[in-house]
């Protein structure tokens, strides 16, 4: 198709994918369910999953594979605007204290889980049919194992800003864990991409590239943003389009070295000087990314993804022990490590289920090993699953610590008094 017959197909397509966030949004709104999840399930919706099930000539018309691309690139868009408004609210609640216990709890996130994939894919992934042809055992492994340890880094930020948590200590531990834990997955991944191409180029320029990106930060960024932020030569439409060009630039710069551009954009946030002027470009920026362009990206992968594979049993006993290892390498090996740096137990079950969440950058990774071809449709599906699952158990397990809290901070005269108590 030529940009002249796709540009009408992706604004009907924009206007459809809008609609069915919003109503999605709307129904699991009822339940408790924030945006962001609305946004993943609208996409597995509007894909080969029930659209292209019931109406296939349907859902090729309205998505075409060559639009595929435009909803990408529009969508990332709006994931490095929003990912660099959660960077500079991260930067605005600073917390001490929190290099050690972050540290413990994005190792402990991404070891458990890397350990409990490989053994999965070692012994069930061939039996389950689940392989991709043409790639080793081992590799597969290592790239299950990898996509299991990833946390959904942009969606845990978004729940956190979302719910108003950004200042809270288990909202700035979740966010500088999810931090470290997926910039460590990133590299992982790279090394997973480069065995499974056999160079290692692009793993060794990935690890280059985030050491002198640490360099460029502090040195470069910081400096040329203070400025930018403080001078009173430039107007405000002036200041807006210079933050605009930092912040793709640095976002060209993590993609090119394959550390992904979420990571450059919530840097230059956290860099961001504070104040009336850098608060008056983040309002300008966040309202149209928010509402338009960061759900075309939510629902680009369940375009991707067929449910319908799940029906071979084998497949579907392993989807379910996937999801069972990823919960327990991630919310258990996450609230055990932060209750092991002596984080109440409050903070630390709340930091172990914003970790569990996936979604978004496992939806990334999968893209990236089904783009490289090591990633079959069947384990497509299943790790979307497995994203599905652990990023919809977030706000419910956070609602439910919520209330336990209130409950227990009750004096004993005013609290519920148990069932049983009650009957007799």
């Amino acid at each position: 198709m030529t940009p002249t017959e796709l540009a009408p197909r992706f604004f009907i397509a924009v206007v459809i994918i809008l609609l069915a966030c919003r109503a999605v949004a709307w129904l699991l709104g009822r339940v408790g369910q924030p945006p962001v999840v609305s946004e993943m399930l609208a996409g597995v919706l509007l894909g080969p999953s029930l659209l292209g099930l019931l109406l296939p000539r349907a859902q090729d018309a309205i998505f075409p594979p060559p639009l595929y691309p435009m909803l990408y690139v529009v969508g990332q868009v709006g994931l490095v605007i929003f990912m660099f408004q959660a960077g500079y609210a991260f930067r605005q609640h600073e917390v001490t204290g929190l290099v050690g216990t972050a540290g413990a709890v994005s190792l402990a996130g991404v070891t458990a889980p890397l350990v409990l994939g490989v053994l999965l894919v070692v012994g069930f992934g061939a039996p389950a049919h689940i392989l991709a042809e043409g790639t080793a055992l081992g590799v597969s492994a290592a790239f299950v194992g990898v996509a299991l340890a990833i946390t959904a880094f942009p969606m845990l930020a978004r729940i956190i800003t979302e719910r108003g948590q950004a200042g809270t200590r288990h909202g700035s531990l979740a966010l500088a864990s999810g931090a470290i834990d997926d910039a460590a997955a990133w590299i992982m991944l790279a090394f997973v991409i480069a065995a499974a191409s056999g160079h290692t180029g692009p793993a060794l320029r990935t690890v280059a590239g985030a050491l002198l990106f640490v360099v460029l930060i502090w040195y470069v960024i910081r400096p040329a943003a203070t400025v930018l932020m403080r001078t009173d030569r430039l107007a405000d439409p002036a200041r807006l389009l210079g933050v605009v060009a930092l912040l793709f630039a640095v976002a060209w710069y993590t993609d090119e070295i394959g550390l992904y551009a979420v990571f450059g954009a919530f840097a230059v946030g956290v860099v961001m000087p504070v104040g009336e002027r850098t608060d008056h470009v983040v309002g300008l920026l966040s309202p149209v990314c928010q509402t338009v362009f960061l759900p075309l990206f939510f629902t680009y992968s369940g375009l991707r993804t067929e449910f319908g594979l799940l029906g071979d049993p084998a497949v579907l006993l392993f989807a379910l022990g996937c999801v069972v290892a990823a919960i327990a390498g991630k919310f258990g090996a996450c609230w055990a490590a932060a209750r092991l740096r002596g984080e109440p137990s409050r903070v630390a079950l709340r930091v172990g289920a914003l970790m569990n969440a996936r979604g978004l950058m496992q939806l990334i990774a999968l893209n990236v090993g089904l783009e490289a071809g090591i990633v079959s449709p069947a384990l497509f599906t299943v790790l979307v699953l497995v994203a599905l699952v652990t990023t919809l158990m977030a706000t419910p397990l956070l609602d439910w610590f919520e209330r336990r809290d209130r409950i227990r901070a009750r004096p004993v005269a005013e609290r519920p008094e148990p069932v049983d108590q009650i009957q007799r």
